[in-house]
């Protein structure tokens, strides 16, 4: 396994752009760590990513 940290930014950049405008800047700025690398992921796979890090992200919030 190749793994990989990369900013979220990153994965949206390269796989769905079009979500660039919707996600805040402390979202896009999270790392996210990529089992085999980005060159692997395809842009279903960038949804999910983004899914779980916003849900994740928004459950971090809540709890402070």
């Amino acid at each position: 396994m190749d793994m990989e940290t990369v900013k979220l930014l990153m994965i949206v950049e390269k796989l769905v752009p079009e979500l660039v405008p919707f996600l805040t800047e402390r979202e896009l700025n999270l790392n996210i760590v990529l089992r085999d690398g980005l060159s692997l992921l395809e842009p279903g796979d960038a949804m999910e990513i983004v899914q779980h890090s916003i849900c994740e992200h928004q459950k971090a919030v809540f709890l402070h």
